[in-house]
């Protein structure tokens, strides 16, 4: 009975995620036109593309708001009240900063700076390499006071490519370097091994595995990336410093 009524306190949280998420999806299809006018033709409301997105996220926001109804109805407002002074106490501080917490934060900065902000930025091949061997290092070990010191080097590297990008640092480096993004992911992914390595070098278990982790870093890409790249003729998201030498090597061009 106590995990149905944590269950249905989640409820109540998720439950206005969806709707916002519903409202959200709502109003990004409402910039859609309804009616427009192709070769003289005006096309009415009934085919406008706007029609789907609208429906989608009318049924969000009507099943989030009946989740919302349900939960609330079983749990009742004093415990809603007792959940949000939880909410605005120093015990919500603590358990954000639970390890559970912390390889969610991980995971999460990972995928979302590899998708947004290496992979159109930085050579595919570079990005990879850099992904691999930060994802596998951090989770592989199951060590979670080092996935903690690992994270915020990768945090910090990230946000410093961030600003050098923001600042227009490395856009005025490629007068006089030749893909400064590149370079620059090429020493943080030299910077972060060696870094990882005086945190495990007095453990040869860990040894063992962090080898075994840049092996598997650097392998997969170059074996699955020149296959998609030169015999299926796949052109990557981004083609920098590494697929210039690849091409360079694969024309002879030296």
């Amino acid at each position: 009975m106590m995990e149905k009524e944590k269950l249905r306190k989640a409820d109540i949280f998720s439950g206005g995620i969806m709707f916002l998420f519903g409202l959200w999806i709502l109003s990004q299809a409402l910039k859609m036109p309804m009616k427009d006018s192709w070769g003289g033709v005006q096309n009415v409301w009934f085919v406008s593309p706007a029609l789907f997105p609208l429906f989608v996220g009318a049924m969000i926001m009507l099943l989030g708001a009946l989740l919302i109804r349900i939960a609330f109805r079983e749990v009742g407002s004093e415990e809603l009240k007792r959940v949000l002074r939880w909410l605005g106490s120093p015990d919500v501080v603590r358990f954000l900063k639970t390890a559970p917490l912390l390889r969610f934060y991980a995971i999460v900065v990972l995928f979302f700076s590899f998708v947004y902000l290496n992979i159109p930025r930085i050579d595919f091949f570079l990005c990879s390499v850099l992904f691999l061997v930060v994802f596998i290092s951090m989770f592989y070990f199951d060590d979670d006071i080092l996935l903690k010191k690992m994270f915020f080097f990768y945090l910090a590297g990230t946000i410093l490519f961030v600003l050098s990008m923001a600042s227009g640092l490395l856009a005025a480096l490629t007068s006089v370097l030749h893909y400064p993004s590149d370079w620059f992911t090429f020493v943080f992914i030299i910077g972060y091994c060696l870094y990882v390595w005086t945190l495990i070098r007095d453990n040869p278990a860990s040894r063992i595995k962090f080898k075994t982790s840049l092996i598997l870093s650097v392998a997969t890409p170059f074996l699955i990336g020149p296959i998609f790249k030169y015999l299926l003729l796949v052109p990557m998201p981004k083609e920098g410093l590494v697929v210039v030498l690849m091409d360079a090597i694969r024309y002879w061009e030296f």
